[in-house]
């Protein structure tokens, strides 16, 4: 493992993650949110999406919307709460998220995670969205 994948998370390893894995790319969800897909065209699944700010994740200290979120699928409701129940990292979840498993995570907090981690997260999600084939291929069994 080098060093700088245990450097802090930063908002641009996202996409560095999420274009380094197989047959992904940054495509729309949600009306018009970038999101990246697997596998690449029209039968791509979105596994990792910027949202739109919204009246249904407010930053309880403040009161305002959050404007810099990201939701990283997970591959069962499981891995979701071991998420967002671990105090150490800066994931969590909305009541709109209620069955959906996904977590979400302010950019603005990536840099309590290393890059180590998010990657670590974000092939989950791919993972859990990639025709099993690709999954084989690239990870093994």
């Amino acid at each position: 493992m080098s060093t700088s994948d245990q450097r802090p998370a930063r908002p641009e390893d996202v996409d560095e993650i999420c274009a380094a894995l197989p047959e992904t790319e940054l495509g729309t969800s949600w009306g018009d949110r970038p999101t990246w897909k697997v596998p690449r065209g029209p039968k791509g699944k979105g596994f990792v999406l910027y949202r739109a700010p919204g009246p249904t994740a407010i930053d309880p200290e403040t009161g305002e919307q959050y404007d810099d979120l990201i939701v990283i699928t997970t591959p069962t409701e499981v891995e979701k709460h071991a998420l967002v129940e671990d105090d150490s990292t800066p994931f969590f979840t909305i009541d709109h998220f209620r069955g959906y498993n996904a977590v979400l995570v302010q950019q603005s907090r990536l840099g309590e995670i290393s890059r180590q981690e998010l990657t670590e997260v974000v092939t989950e999600a791919w993972a859990t969205k990639a025709p099993k084939k690709l999954v084989r291929e690239h990870l093994g069994d």
